[in-house]
């Protein structure tokens, strides 16, 4: 850090196959002073029993460490965790799934100070490296809150490539929705509402070039899942380095933030509801879509609002209220009026899928 900087990197990448069965050996490469300190490992109930074989090595690696099964992805769930840390003298914290649990865990170990290694069970989302954490506070209402970066990311290719496939498409989805973010940041720079910060906006940049115009196409190969790990994970250091969500998140997080918080029934994961949202949002920004529907449709990535349940009246007012779900940020939304022929073509494409 220098005397302009104000952000932090994670001490250790490590992207192995098998890396949970020797995570205490990354961890003594990067990270020594912390072996043999007392460690929480937190997971869900379903994670434990599904991968009971290497969370029960991880804890065992770490000094017989408490497993503990984390009840919700709540605010709450995160302050109680960080208290049993503090009042137990617990110094490390381990993550082991996916956004809920490592965004519950992250926020804990923000709370408590305890150092944060993530350890991820999919590629669903750029919130293993991000510095935010999204939890329900009040019911299901969910909130973004600002905390410190993991110390220390380790993925195992073996278990990205066992996890569901709609998991690492979310992911991708997750990753190339920054195309239209990325738009929506130089718009509001322009309106004076932010600033842009040229090597955070070059890192959300690289992490969507590196996704898009990636010759592999198999997501289940070794060399796809360290493309999008390190994808992910520059898309959370940008975020970190530009002190906000900025880079990573615009109109189409609008969308998605929508239907999060008034349409709780449709089921579809973030990444791809981001998807859907850079579809409209590329069309909003005057940007021809095309590029992208294909490469959703190559990776199999489905974009037709009518596979989630979402109807077109749906759709219409998913995007109304997109625009008032986050006061204050900037986005495209706020130079167009709400066309409702407009979004029954963007509605009619997508199912159509082209």
């Amino acid at each position: 850090m220098n005397q302009h900087t104000s952000f932090d990197l994670p001490i250790c990448l490590a992207v192995e196959e098998d890396a949970f069965f020797h995570s205490d050996e990354i961890i003594k490469r990067y990270i020594p002073d912390i072996i043999g300190q007392k460690t929480l490992v937190i997971s869900e109930e379903f994670l434990i029993g599904i991968y009971r074989e290497k969370i029960t090595d991880i804890s065992h690696d770490f000094g017989n460490a408490e497993i503990l099964a984390m009840k919700d992805a709540s605010f709450d769930e995160a302050v109680a965790i960080a208290k049993k840390v503090c009042v137990e003298d617990i110094k490390v914290i381990i993550g082991i799934g996916g956004g809920r649990v490592l965004d519950t865990a992250k926020y804990a170990a923000h709370i408590s100070k305890a150092v944060y290694i993530c350890m991820p069970t999919s590629l669903s989302n750029d919130s293993l490296a991000s510095p935010f954490s999204v939890l329900e506070t009040y019911g299901k209402t969910r909130k973004t809150i600002e905390c410190n970066i993991p110390t220390a990311i380790i993925v195992d290719t073996n278990m990205i490539i066992n996890a569901p496939e709609t998991q690492t498409l979310s992911g991708i989805g997750d990753t190339i929705a920054k195309h239209t973010a990325l738009y929506d940041w130089k718009l509001a720079a322009s309106k004076g509402s932010t600033r842009i910060d040229d090597f955070a906006y070059a890192l959300s940049r690289m992490s969507y070039d590196s996704v898009y115009h990636c010759d592999e196409k198999n997501m289940k190969s070794r060399v796809f899942i360290r493309i999008l790990s390190r994808a992910l994970v520059m898309g959370g250091l940008a975020m970190e380095i530009a002190g906000s969500s900025r880079p990573c998140s615009g109109s189409e997080h609008l969308f998605a933030h929508a239907i999060e918080e008034y349409y709780t029934d449709v089921k579809i994961s973030h990444g791809i509801a981001v998807a859907l949202g850079s579809i409209g949002a590329c069309i909003f920004q005057k940007q021809d879509p095309t590029s992208m529907i294909e490469f959703f449709s190559a990776h199999g990535l489905d974009i037709n609002p009518q596979s989630y349940g979402i109807t077109e009246d749906m759709f219409a007012d998913i995007w109304k209220k997109a625009r008032t779900v986050r006061a204050g940020r900037v986005t495209i939304l706020d130079d167009i009026k709400h066309d409702r022929a407009q979004l029954n073509e963007i509605y009619s494409r997508m199912v159509e899928g082209k």
